[in-house]
């Protein structure tokens, strides 16, 4: 079966502006649309967090989109491709924002793997490049 979303028709303007939406109503101070060719490629933010204010960028890659759908035997055009993804990271967005709304969470404990560095670099990026190490865990 095909990802989630394969067929939406939604754009990818409206999923990033639900995006915002949904962030600005959970405490982003400041939210940035990073854009590549025209087309919308991260959403960067704001939050304050017990440490301070943190920023943080949620990235879309409709290239692996694409590539996926492609495996899944689902013929998309980049436009396509760029819906989908799209609407997958707010589908999950939202969700994030529902376990948020319980207080079961907090803000930067759900936006962790995107939390930015001083330069840029997410806390998952860091993690990858073995710049952060956790250990071997239990």
């Amino acid at each position: 079966m095909p990802i989630k979303n394969y067929t939406t028709k939604v754009s990818a303007a409206q999923s990033v502006a639900e995006i915002v939406g949904a962030l600005a109503a959970h405490g982003a101070t400041k939210i940035q649309q990073d854009y590549e060719a025209g087309r919308p490629i991260s959403i960067a933010f704001m939050i304050e967090t017990p440490a301070g204010p943190r920023g943080f960028r949620l990235p879309s890659s409709t290239d692996r989109v694409s590539s996926v759908l492609s495996r899944q035997k689902v013929r998309v055009d980049d436009a396509q491709a760029e819906r989908v993804a799209w609407r997958i990271l707010r589908d999950w967005v939202m969700a994030q924002m529902a376990i948020l709304e319980t207080e079961m969470v907090a803000m930067d404990e759900i936006m962790l793997p995107y939390m930015l560095d001083d330069q840029g670099r997410t806390a998952y990026e860091l993690y990858q490049s073995r710049q952060m190490l956790i250990g071997e865990g239990g």
